[in-house]
């Protein structure tokens, strides 16, 4: 059997790994002109994996295989170096967050830093590279391919399935198949809003020593689900280029360390028909957002934020993020009124259980958008399955690793 995979990110790694003795030729084509300047984000960004059935995707994994497959990623490392923690393991941290009206998320965390992940992935590719079965097509940016006879043709080649793992990143890829194949969309109403949030160590010591990633869910008063994503103790807040737009995201090295601390909060909007575009949403506050920046992030004060006033000077926090990469502004101009509410009124709840989290010089960064892409249908054409953060159903390295990892299994299953 001859097979494809679009994208080198986790969900390709997973399928590998559970294809590579096989006996199945995989043909993987990856945008990147080699594996040193691929841009994997959800691996490069910072390495969190986590055990949790609570967050991650809505795919049913059993906690067995996400923990087997934490340990495949610690064990491509030099040294097996990683930093763990428990989330709101402690009962009496829990309580204290509950009775506030926060909705604590259980889980396991284990964190890889980002100045260790290159080697992780040079060593997982190493590795692949050497096998018979896998070819790897580097400076192949995919923009479309054509089904005809149940098979898949990629630049004139013929292969009997293909696996689209192109993660959030390959958002244009998606949007060109939904066009020409709109039965493939199964929900397009999602999208995650919000903000990347810089804090002093100080304000949240005691929490990053306790579980080292707190992560809450809180109903706004203006209905919207709002969580915290991907915290970064004595961590970096750095910029993501999606190529026609910039965002923010936080990641922490292992070694190298920051006074401060930064966390996501994400406001999660869920539209009705006619909207069937939550990528296409997400892009637009996105790019009105670099517009006023003049290509770069905003960043703004708290007390500006909550105030709809523009920042000009900052006071006792300095940004952890280059100066060259953001400017002072005021996020109320590219943000929808209601979002900003919800996240103020997240902000300001957690101050009574985190004190100091509502300080008014703390750092406000936007935008910070998880996209989730549409949910798509992996049955409908027998020769063509998305695994991954494209297919809608993940969102986490771990649950992308065990999305590819499963679909790799049923390949195996349905030829034996």
């Amino acid at each position: 059997m001859k097979i494809a995979i679009i994208g080198f990110g986790a969900a390709a790694i997973g399928f590998i790994e559970k294809v590579k003795d096989a006996g199945i030729e995989v043909h993987v084509f990856e945008k990147s002109k080699d594996i040193y300047s691929s841009s994997i984000s959800g691996i490069r960004a910072d390495g969190k994996l986590f055990v949790s059935s609570d967050m991650g995707g809505e795919l049913d994994v059993d906690l067995k295989l996400q923990k087997d497959l934490v340990d495949f990623w610690i064990s491509k490392t030099d040294n097996n170096s990683v930093e763990t923690g428990k989330s709101f393991a402690n009962p009496d941290y829990y309580k204290q967050f509950y009775s506030k009206g926060f909705m604590p998320i259980l889980s396991d965390f284990y964190h890889l830093g980002t100045d260790q992940l290159k080697e992780v992935l040079y060593n997982i590719f190493e590795e692949y590279k050497n096998n018979k079965n896998i070819h790897f097509h580097f400076n192949k940016n995919i923009k479309s391919f054509e089904v005809n006879n149940g098979d898949a043709i990629i630049e004139g080649e013929k292969f009997e399935k293909v696996y689209v793992a192109v993660g959030r990143s390959g958002h244009k890829l998606v949007k060109e198949l939904m066009s020409n194949y709109p039965e493939f969309v199964v929900d397009s109403s999602k999208v995650d809003l919000g903000i990347r949030y810089e804090v002093p160590n100080h304000i949240v010591d005691d929490l990053n020593r306790e579980m080292y990633e707190f992560k809450v869910k809180f109903k706004s008063k203006t209905g919207y689900m709002v969580r915290t994503f991907c915290n970064n103790p004595s961590g970096y807040v750095v910029t993501e280029n999606y190529g026609d737009f910039k965002t923010v995201n936080g990641h922490s090295k292992l070694k190298e360390k920051s006074q401060n601390t930064n966390f996501a909060i994400l406001t999660t909007v869920q539209l009705t028909e006619p909207f069937n575009d939550p990528i296409g949403y997400g892009s637009h506050i996105a790019k009105m957002s670099n517009l006023l920046a003049g290509d770069k992030v905003i960043l703004q004060t708290y007390s500006h934020f909550k105030n709809s006033k523009r920042t000009k000077n900052l006071y006792r926090v300095m940004p952890t993020l280059p100066e060259s990469q953001y400017i002072l502004g005021d996020v109320n101009l590219a943000f929808p009124r209601r979002i900003v509410e919800s996240i103020v009124d997240f902000v300001d709840n957690l101050d009574t259980v985190v004190p100091g989290i509502a300080n008014p010089d703390n750092l406000v960064y936007a935008p910070e958008i998880k996209f989730y892409s549409n949910t798509l249908n992996n049955d409908l054409v027998d020769s063509v399955k998305f695994i991954g953060d494209c297919s809608g159903y993940t969102r986490s390295i771990i649950y992308a690793t065990a999305h590819g990892y499963l679909e790799a299994e049923k390949l195996i299953e349905n030829n034996q």
